[in-house]
């Protein structure tokens, strides 16, 4: 494919400078396209469409820099992981753990997401345009994750910080054992996990709320209920046995 040029205003364009540089994965292992796409960093491209990634496990892993990285198809396992600062998007589905571990940065998924999504990031935003599987933002220390559709069991599972917003409905044990965290939903709650508690969003959270559907072109409900930690699990307390048993 031919390298292609930003359509930019007229005073900013530059002769001979390209911004969009591809890969095409066929034929090629996860190494070697993991290698391309690092040389592609390292010479200073910006923008990096990869092709044909056919749902390959463990792409664009620990991406240190501020580059904005597509993939034209669905991707596999843990795609995205433990990076900081680039910007991923997916047009297509994505396996376990996308996002993992992320520090900073941005991940955009146009399908659906696999179990374990955002799980232990910090910091960024992770947006499902679709559902998401079991165990989404589990152990999340902070960042948002949006999920346009619905989500598996356990979403929300020992955050310590961060937000994950479901336009749709959530499956058992939602935010259970949560603590700083908040899980805002659009849709029905099946269960709430242990010392989960439904409060009412404030106007804040609503502004916000909408901000976010807006600028990632997520349709969303005309309504969302807002779970956060009861706090009974926060300090062990003899008095309250009963319920460290049923959370353990």
């Amino acid at each position: 494919m031919p390298k292609q040029l930003p359509s930019l205003p007229a005073k900013l364009k530059v002769e001979n400078v390209p911004v969009s540089y591809s890969i095409d994965c066929r034929d090629k292992s996860t190494r070697e396209i993991n290698e391309l796409l690092r040389q592609a960093i390292a010479d200073g491209q910006e923008h990096i469409d990869i092709r044909e990634p056919d749902a390959r496990h463990n792409l664009a892993v620990a991406l240190l820099r501020p580059v904005r990285v597509v993939f034209a198809g669905s991707v596999g396992y843990y795609c995205g992981g433990m990076m900081d600062g680039a910007t991923i998007e997916v047009h297509g589905s994505a396996g376990w753990g996308a996002a993992e571990s992320m520090l900073n940065g941005t991940m955009i998924i146009d399908g659906n997401a696999g179990s374990g999504v955002a799980a232990s990031i910090r910091g960024g935003t992770v947006v499902v345009r679709g559902d998401a599987a079991a165990r989404a933002g589990v152990s999340m220390k902070g960042g948002t994750l949006l999920i346009g559709g619905a989500c598996g069991y356990m979403a929300g599972f020992m955050m310590q910080k961060g937000r994950i917003i479901i336009c749709g409905d959530a499956s058992d044990a939602l935010a259970d054992s949560m603590y700083e965290g908040v899980v805002f939903v659009g849709g029905q709650i099946a269960s709430l996990g242990n010392d989960a508690v439904i409060e009412e969003p404030t106007a804040e959270d609503r502004a916000w709320l909408n901000e976010m559907l807006v600028t990632y072109r997520v349709p969303g409900p005309t309504a969302f209920r807002k779970v956060v930690s009861g706090r009974k699990l926060w300090n062990f307390d003899r008095r309250e046995l009963e319920v460290w048993r049923a959370a353990l």
